[in-house]
């Protein structure tokens, strides 16, 4: 059976706002990651050499992304979600067969963390 996590939060800005927001968030997040002329950024996490590339559609508000680590590789959906003034960001994220229930369940854990401090960027234009 494949395991799953879903994420979804409320921002405080209208969906194409916070898609541009959230498009220009992460070198901000991650200051010395590199893009390369492929469309990936490369940076150093903390399970070593990283890489994500976001494949994007502001229109339908499609922002999913592929993120491979030393240990793992991701293909991560993630929708930005019209809700009037608001928006709804919504990740999935599928348990990569290389890891453990144990290890994806703290994976889940950290990456709930990072997306609260994402929220917390967004709404405050940072």
């Amino acid at each position: 059976m494949i395991r799953t996590r879903t994420i979804s939060l409320m921002v405080n800005k209208m969906a194409g706002d916070t898609f541009d927001a959230v498009v220009e968030l992460f070198p901000k997040m991650i200051p010395d990651a590199k893009f390369d002329s492929n469309g990936w950024w490369s940076f150093i996490g903390p399970y070593g050499k990283s890489k994500v590339k976001f494949n994007q559609n502001k229109s339908l508000g499609i922002l999913d992304h592929q993120y491979v680590d030393e240990e793992s590789s991701w293909n991560i959906p993630m929708r930005i979600i019209s809700n009037g003034d608001f928006s709804e960001v919504v990740i999935t994220l599928k348990k990569p067969k290389e890891l453990s229930d144990f290890q994806f369940d703290q994976r889940v854990s950290k990456i709930n963390k990072i997306v609260i401090s994402m929220k917390n960027m967004l709404e405050s234009d940072v």
